[in-house]
């Protein structure tokens, strides 16, 4: 049986075969602990971790004395959000408040919570009906009690782009840091964090054809930002993530870093073009078809789409030579109407006929193109309109 054409780019990525290639001898023969500086062997594994960091650190204009390295997004979040919240609230001049949108990803919202409940004020923001957050409303909730605002660079279902440098702006001017979760964004849209005054930016491997397993968290040294760790144990990464790096995955991130950065606005015209074209053969065949959230802010690789009358658990099962999601993966374990989707005003009813499409580096247009000629097929018959 053939594979079934990937469309959900977003849930993961594979790994890319040069950072594959790149990674593989460090899992045998340059086995050496990167903080085992006494011997060379030690060293020569922590030279080639810190050139991976520096790599990192290039693709978003930063120190690589700025990024630490973690296991993933949701841990690089869960590090900024906590350590900044604890720091703040009991420094000197203590602030004790942070605030976010009701469309992020769960691990941030789950974060937020975590401060609510020991005691932070936290505040949960709607988002427009296009999915990008209310400047006017952000500005005014902000307050010199703030702590810390934390809005995704790129949402992980609906694909839109918040406006970052605006946001950054706006906290840097109130003196409240900023965190962005780039997890999704990283690699694929061009992101600066000192243009867009960024405090604090998490980013994720498996999403640019990195291995899974490893991310990495900038941390900001001017102005300076402190975190509370959320591990303790021997110092590594500054004392801000105990532990032993797994050197092969921070080599491979770096690696995966580097080719994203090399390829991204060539990419992203193609990835652009691929989706436009799959959205016109759509709606060309299927009128009533909606795209959730912006089009002019938006990833070039996703598309977020209700069919009317339509069950997309009944379409997902219909068409199994298609590999695509109905939102977002992390929220996989609750068969539920995506909370994005509700925070949109999509009902219960059109968030359940909703999918998410997001190509990739390996799709081809030809896969584009028979993977949308399947989806109106299906749709077609599951509505009874064939």
């Amino acid at each position: 049986m053939n594979s079934p054409i990937y469309l959900d780019y977003q849930a993961t990525t594979p790994t890319d075969p040069r950072v594959l290639e790149t990674m593989l001898p460090y899992f045998a023969e340059r086995f050496a602990n990167p903080h085992s500086v006494e011997h060379a062997a030690g060293r020569a594994v922590e030279e080639d971790v810190e050139e991976a960091r520096a790599k990192i650190a290039k693709v978003i204009n930063a120190e690589a004395r700025e990024i630490v390295f973690t296991s993933g997004a949701t841990e690089a979040n869960n590090m900024a959000i906590l350590g900044a919240g604890r720091f703040r609230r009991t420094a000197p001049q203590p602030r004790n408040r942070v605030i976010t949108l009701e469309t992020e990803h769960k691990c941030v919202l789950e974060s937020v919570a975590q401060l609510g409940r020991e005691g932070m004020r936290v505040d949960f923001l709607p988002v427009r009906s296009d999915g990008l957050v209310d400047i006017d409303r952000l500005a005014a909730a902000v307050s010199e009690d703030t702590a810390l605002v934390s809005i995704m660079a790129a949402n992980n279902e609906i694909g839109v782009l918040q406006p970052i440098a605006e946001i950054g702006a706006l906290c840097r001017e109130h003196g409240v840091w900023f965190h962005t979760d780039a997890a999704q964004a990283f690699g694929k849209i061009p992101l600066d964090v000192r243009e867009q005054q960024i405090d604090l930016l998490s980013i994720s491997g498996h999403k640019i054809y990195g291995p899974k397993g490893v991310g990495a968290l900038y941390i900001r040294r001017r102005p300076r930002v402190r975190l509370d760790p959320l591990f303790h144990g021997g110092g590594q990464e500054r004392g801000m993530r105990s532990g032993t790096l797994p050197a092969p995955l921070c080599i491979g991130l770096g690696v995966a870093a580097e080719i994203a950065a090399a390829d991204m606005a060539k990419e992203s015209e193609r990835l652009q073009a691929m989706r436009d074209r799959f959205l016109a053969r759509v709606r060309e065949a299927l009128p009533s078809v909606r795209v959730n959230g912006s089009m002019e802010h938006r990833l070039p690789l996703n598309l977020n789409l209700t069919f009317p009358g339509v069950d997309a658990q009944e379409l997902l099962a219909s068409v199994p030579d298609l590999a695509f999601s109905t939102g977002s993966a992390c929220s996989s374990a609750a068969v539920e109407p995506s909370y994005v989707l509700a925070a949109l005003g999509l009902s219960d009813a059109e968030a359940r006929a909703t999918v998410r499409i997001a190509f990739g580096r390996p799709t081809t247009d030809a896969e584009a193109d028979r993977a949308a000629d399947r989806l109106i097929s299906a749709v077609k018959a599951l509505s009874g309109t064939a």
